[in-house]
């Protein structure tokens, strides 16, 4: 009979151990996955330490993801026309999300049969894409259902969104839902779909068992980015035409209030407990925070061209991607001056946020 040295077996146990240690680690270890585009990568960020990890690379400019509610996997689109493998050609000086979601609107739903956009799901663990899959058209914003089961992708030029299962890999439903759909987000219980189409002032409301439009809401301008309040009552907003956040009343479906943000507002966010609102103005080169219970405002200069926004899980701390460079802010949510500026590979898109 053979036996183990003394020291094999302890080094053996140490290995264990410190393996045990790191899986810890990772575990209690929050992160921000945010899609550079062009780049063709998702980087991503440690939200302790504001320190970017190895990002995730093979993707082909993607801008819009989210993630499972478990974390375990990232769903990332693409706003390529992978029929090319080129990005949809735009004129000179107009961002290729701004161009993606005029190009065509509404009409080009009938014709766009012809492209193909992708989706990815990425592993987070590995850091690796684990599937890849084909849906009608460039993507700009996804959002996954809190069930963990579909992700639902925006497709500007084809006038509505579309359905992958994601344990099937399968394309399952595509939804018409008005001109440029924009941005997509999920009430809590999972029963409804809301989508900003951007070129006829509208929110789709969408059944997420039957998967068709059950209401539409009118709120005028360019709607683009929204949140959603805790309660899942009240809906914010931009509109990109005004320069506003709009609030939406969703059982009524009225129009409760307009906030000032400023020209070319994009990001949204709100904190934790529903009570702050932060918005981006792009073009006026600030971020603005708005006290709902009061409607007190406040505004910060950032600069330049302060874009996507998310508010950090771990500190209430603001997350903001520039347009013009490849860089992110991380603002204290009250005072909204700066506390850590993390450099990028690239330009960064939708931000998704790991929460355990």
């Amino acid at each position: 009979m053979k036996y183990r040295s003394k020291k094999g077996w302890f080094t053996g146990f140490a290995i264990i151990a410190l393996i045990g240690l790191s899986t810890i680690a990772t575990a209690d270890s929050r992160r921000a996955f945010v899609p550079m585009g062009a780049t063709d990568s998702v980087g991503i960020i440690d939200l302790n330490s504001h320190q970017a990890l190895p990002p995730i690379t093979g993707t082909v400019n993607t801008h819009g993801s989210a993630l499972t509610p478990d974390g375990h996997y990232l769903v990332a689109g693409s706003l390529t026309d992978h029929d090319s493998e080129d990005p949809v050609s735009r004129p000179e000086g107009v961002t290729e999300e701004d161009h993606a979601a005029h190009h065509g609107g509404g009409a080009a739903a009938a014709s766009e049969g012809a492209t193909t956009g992708r989706i990815y799901v990425v592993d987070t663990a590995k850091g690796e894409i684990a599937r890849t899959v084909k849906v009608p058209g460039p993507v700009h914003h996804v959002v996954v259902t809190p069930d963990g089961r579909f992700a639902v992708s925006t497709h500007p030029m084809g006038g509505g969104i579309s359905v992958v299962d994601l344990e099937s890999g399968e394309l399952v439903k595509t939804v018409a839902t008005g001109p440029a759909p924009n941005y997509v987000v999920a009430t809590d219980n999972g029963q409804s779909i809301l989508v900003s189409n951007t070129d006829n002032g509208t929110v789709s409301e969408v059944d997420t068992r039957h998967w068709f439009v059950k209401r539409n809401h009118r709120v005028g301008g360019g709607p683009e980015h929204m949140v959603l309040s805790p309660d899942n009552e009240t809906l914010y907003v931009n509109d990109g035409k005004s320069g506003d956040v709009v609030v939406l009343g969703l059982s009524r479906g009225e129009v409760l209030e307009r906030y000032e943000v400023g020209p070319q507002p994009h990001g949204v966010g709100l904190s934790a407990d529903g009570q702050i609102l932060y918005a981006t103005s792009k073009g006026g080169n600030q971020v603005v925070r708005i006290e709902l219970a009061s409607g007190t405002r406040d505004s910060m200069p950032l600069a330049p061209a302060p874009y996507h926004l998310a508010v950090s899980p771990v500190d209430g701390s603001l997350l903001i991607t520039s347009r013009a460079e490849a860089k992110l802010w991380v603002l204290d949510p009250g005072s909204l001056e700066i506390i850590d500026d993390v450099s990028l590979d690239g330009i960064g898109h939708q931000i998704s946020l790991e929460a355990y």
